[in-house]
């Protein structure tokens, strides 16, 4: 199950040098998360305001190896590594063509409207068990 981002790097994400600033990587996963549940069908403000349930990065492991610089046309890859009944392991990545700039493996929590661990969706649960590339 993988999704695909395209994106370019503006002159808001880098710095003086031109090099992307390394906290923008996170957030260009986090918009490659994102599109990853639209693509799967999933509304995230629905969700929130049907059930209260939310998702929080709870774990993240990430690697840079090369810079993005900018106006480089990069893609966020967002695969789904394992799935259990409140959260999601992700392996995401930025790739400059066919070079790989960074690498993450991420773990997101579903929350309750508590803000207690909860079960995933059912909609989501049943996007994950398709399994197919979005």
């Amino acid at each position: 199950m993988t999704h695909r981002l395209t994106l370019r790097v503006y002159y808001e994400d880098t710095d003086l040098a031109g090099i992307v600033y390394y906290a923008n990587y996170l957030k260009f996963i986090e918009r490659g998360r994102s599109e990853w549940l639209r693509a799967l069908g999933i509304d995230q403000a629905a969700m929130k305001a049907d059930g209260g349930h939310v998702f929080a990065v709870r774990r993240v492991e990430a690697d840079y190896l090369r810079p993005a610089r900018f106006d480089d046309l990069l893609e966020i890859t967002t695969e789904l590594a394992t799935a259990s009944p409140a959260r999601v392991i992700l392996n995401q990545s930025v790739r400059r063509g066919e070079e790989v700039l960074f690498t993450a493996r991420v773990t997101v929590a579903c929350l309750g409207p508590s803000g207690r661990p909860a079960r995933l969706p059912a909609p989501l649960s049943a996007a994950l068990k398709g399994g197919t590339d979005v």
